[in-house]
């Protein structure tokens, strides 16, 4: 079973993380055929027989002991990622305009008048969040008021379609 582990607010600003370093920390806790996608902390792995639901939790850990940096670890099996695909209700021509945010638990509706952001979408399912940007996300009305709406948590973390439909593919 192949595993997803995204990490929050990699390589953005002063928060850097090379995918080398990554790589290797998830390595030593055991788990094997460990690759990364991208430079912003979308690691791919089989974890090790017997590890449980800490895992994440785990990798966040060894992240701050090895290399100083806290980061938030969502974890996602390739089943899960399967029918994160399938459950996608937004079908762009363009996929950097579907992001999907993934939450530790599922996430409360957002206490918003959707229709007043159209086009632009959301949807909850499960623990994800899909957005629908058709403008894209940095001039997004939607992204704004979610942002002013909710305190950030720290954890929750989000990825464009391109890169849900890589990941998924690669844990295959």
């Amino acid at each position: 079973m192949r595993v997803v582990g995204l990490l929050r607010g990699v390589n953005l600003g002063r928060r850097r993380l090379r995918m080398a370093d990554l790589r290797a920390v998830v390595d030593s806790l055991g788990c094997t055929d460990v690759e990364t996608y991208l430079q912003s902390g979308n690691v791919v792995f089989t974890p090790p027989d017997g590890a449980g639901d800490e895992l994440g939790a785990e990798i966040s850990a060894a992240l701050e002991a090895a290399v100083g940096l806290s980061s938030a670890v969502q974890l996602r099996t390739g089943e899960e990622m399967a029918d994160i695909v399938e459950a996608n209700p937004y079908q762009r021509e363009d996929p950097t305009k579907v992001v999907v945010t993934f939450c530790p638990t599922p996430p409360a509706p957002p206490d918003l008048d959707l229709s007043s952001f159209a086009p632009e979408g959301l949807t909850v399912h499960g623990r994800e969040v899909y957005l629908d940007l058709p403008h894209g996300q940095g001039r997004s009305p939607l992204l704004a008021a979610l942002a002013k709406g909710s305190p950030d948590d720290g954890v929750a973390t989000s990825r464009n379609w391109r890169t849900v439909l890589a990941l998924a593919e690669m844990t295959g």
